[in-house]
């Protein structure tokens, strides 16, 4: 981290004898931690022999960091309208790696029983409905090696662990254009999920409201993707005329 912070401070590249006496670290340690950098593309190497400059990865890393604040901006009036029209929790998430990570969500105290996910908290994707959208728009390799990398495995009776099963949900939801997470993740529970597209046509983002199983509403979808959608356009989303 000192490596990086030195680096930002200088416009021009820096060598490797400024870095570790910018640093304190010995040269020895700094130009060891400086090749792993490179590898990882969060330092590149200069023209100048011996010297450095910040890599293209933290370019990559800061326009995820605005994408995911940007959709938060846009989505906070929007999930408070739709948790008023629903009475349940309504969530925003984003996908990092297997998981969904829960950024941000809306809900009030006085709605009677609510299933409130916490900010932060994380779930793999084949268990919830906003990963599911994520999953139903890679590529069919991704959907598998996923399945590879995580085994499916379930977390109650109703969890989704074959791939084959998996698949024919992820053509459901790509047909639908919403997805459900039938108590796959906790008994009890029930989610339905609409993506949000930036400016590109990405789902960058899930839009869910959770509720207890015996209080889900069908009537609740249109006003999720009415709700999605506006969200999208937020962020500069322009669906294509079929």
């Amino acid at each position: 981290m000192k490596l990086l912070d030195a680096l930002a401070d200088r416009s021009e590249p820096v060598s490797l004898k400024d870095l570790a006496m910018t640093t304190g670290l010995h040269p020895s340690t700094a130009h060891r931690i400086l090749n792993d950098m490179v590898v990882g593309r969060f330092v590149d190497r200069a023209d100048t022999p011996g010297s450095y400059r910040l890599g293209m990865r933290l370019l990559e890393l800061g326009n995820l960091v605005k994408a995911r604040l940007s959709v938060r901006e846009a989505a906070l009036e929007p999930m408070r309208d739709l948790h008023r029209k629903t009475g349940q929790t309504v969530n925003l998430s984003v996908r990092q790696g297997d998981e969904i990570v829960y950024i941000d969500r809306s809900y009030s105290e006085r709605s009677g029983m609510q299933v409130v996910r916490a900010i932060g908290g994380r779930a793999p994707l084949h268990l919830t409905s906003s990963g599911k959208l994520f999953l139903a728009y890679d590529d069919p390799r991704l959907v598998r090696a996923y399945a590879t990398r995580t085994g499916l495995a379930g977390h109650t009776k109703n969890s989704i662990t074959d791939l084959a099963k998996l698949e024919r949900e992820l053509s459901m939801v790509r047909s639908r254009g919403y997805a459900r997470d039938n108590e796959e993740l906790e008994l009890g529970v029930r989610c339905i999920a609409a993506g949000i597209r930036d400016d590109t046509g990405r789902i960058t983002a899930g839009l869910s409201v959770s509720a207890p199983s015996e209080r889900m509403q069908d009537d609740w979808i249109d006003e999720l993707l009415a709700t999605a959608q506006k969200i999208s356009s937020g962020l500069g989303y322009q669906p294509q005329p079929d």
